[in-house]
Order: C-alpha cells, then sequence, then structure tokens
C-alpha cells in the first residue's frame, strides 16, 4: 500500500507543476506577435512583405526593390528602413510611417522571413524582366552590413538645377528687365 500512495503523490506532484507551468506560460493571443508573413504589396506585385512582429498584429512593412546594373542579373536591394505595418492580424492589412532598423534585423533574421523575401524578390525579378537571371542577397542582419546606395539618377545633373544657378539666372533676367533698351 505505501508503494502505491507514494506512486500517487508523485503522480499529483507532476501533475500539478505541469499545471503551475502551463498557466505561468499562457499569454493571450493578443498579448503576443503571431509571426504572420504574407505578400502586401506597395505598387506592383510581389515589392512588398508583411511581417506581423509585434502583439496586436503590429508589425513591418519591408519594401522589396531591384538592383539591376548588372547586365542579365537581377538582385535584391534592400532597404533596411521598413514601413510599420497596421491590422497584420486583420483583414485590411496597412502600413503607414517607419518602423526601426532593430526591427527590420530582428525580423530577417528569421529564416521563415528571409525564405519569404527571397520568393517575393524572385518572383519581382521575374515579373520585372524574365530574361535575366536572379541572384539572391542575402538582406543586411546588423547596422555595419548596411550598404549605403547612390541612386545615380537623382544625381544627373541635368535632373536637378542648381540653386545658385537659377538665381544668378532670374537676377540676369530681371536687371536685364530693369535696364534702359536700345
Amino acid at each position: 500500500m505505501p508503494a502505491l500512495t507514494l506512486k500517487t503523490s508523485s503522480l499529483q506532484a507532476s501533475a500539478a507543476l505541469a499545471g503551475l507551468l502551463l498557466s505561468a506560460g499562457c499569454v493571450p493571443a493578443h498579448r503576443q506577435a503571431s509571426w504572420a508573413i504574407f505578400p502586401l504589396q506597395r505598387s506592383v506585385p510581389h515589392d512588398g512583405l508583411a511581417v506581423v512582429s509585434q502583439p496586436d498584429g503590429y508589425g513591418l512593412h519591408i519594401w522589396i526593390d531591384t538592383d539591376t546594373r548588372e547586365s542579365g542579373i537581377c538582385q535584391p536591394r534592400w532597404t533596411p528602413d521598413p514601413a510599420r505595418l497596421f491590422n497584420g492580424n486583420g483583414t485590411a492589412p496597412f502600413s503607414s510611417g517607419l518602423a526601426s532598423r532593430q526591427e527590420f534585423f530582428d525580423a530577417v533574421a528569421r529564416s521563415d522571413v528571409r525564405r519569404a523575401l527571397r520568393q517575393q524578390s524572385e518572383a519581382l525579378c521575374k515579373e520585372a524582366d524574365p530574361k535575366r537571371s536572379f541572384r539572391w542577397l542575402e538582406p543586411p542582419l546588423t547596422p555595419e552590413q548596411v550598404q549605403v546606395e547612390a541612386f545615380p539618377l537623382l544625381e544627373e545633373p541635368d535632373l536637378l538645377s542648381d540653386p545658385a544657378a537659377v538665381l544668378e539666372q532670374e537676377e540676369a533676367f530681371l536687371k536685364e528687365a530693369t535696364e534702359p533698351g536700345d
């Protein structure tokens, strides 16, 4: 009989401990991240990925761009400044404002997020130019790995006029207009 009592009390203690651990580890669903990952279009199909990384459906809207500077190759161009995702667990997710770079680094450290980014990047490249080969580049995982991209079209002298030169031209026109003519 003592062996049965010991076994019963041992089982009761184990059950009580398991119940205590389960109740202490329970967190309501709205208070933890679902880590849902799904395409969320920005302008064209495959150019955005939603990652629900915070409770209540908040997270990141990672924008995916392509780099086609190398002939015949299309690869992702990483911008580690994602938009803030709202209503990620709802029926109409949207983004507004900016999320932090650290949140981006935390999200892309996950293999499931990188796998989804790779799929979307490849689909975006294939849709943009099916003749180009796709090359996967891992996203930056730390601030030190971020490469500042120069966008040459924005630096071309014929796209943006030099403000000092414009002011000089305006002053010359005004001077000509106010001088007595021949």
